[in-house]
């Protein structure tokens, strides 16, 4: 979480959305969180849609950014008979 609590189980997760403000609980990135939550809640659900839902609603301001330099090449070029 931004202020440094945790969120441990899915009641923790629900009251944290009820109580965020307006404009921010209107959000769509907290409408599908909430709605996984349901889908966990009520259907029984697998959990990771949930924590995926809420992971995304938290980061939705943070720019994934592509690091070049991390991209590992292939283990090695396949040689053509052409090449021979």
């Amino acid at each position: 979480m931004p202020d440094g609590r945790k969120l441990v189980t899915l009641r923790d997760a629900a009251t944290y959305i009820t109580k965020l403000p307006k404009a921010e609980h209107a959000a769509p990135e907290w409408q599908a969180a909430m709605e996984a939550l349901l889908l966990v809640a009520d259907l029984g659900g697998p959990t990771m849609f949930a924590r995926i839902g809420v992971m995304r609603a938290i980061n939705r301001h943070v720019a994934r950014v592509f690091n070049p330099d991390r991209k590992d090449t292939h283990w090695g070029r396949r040689k053509l008979a052409r090449d021979r």
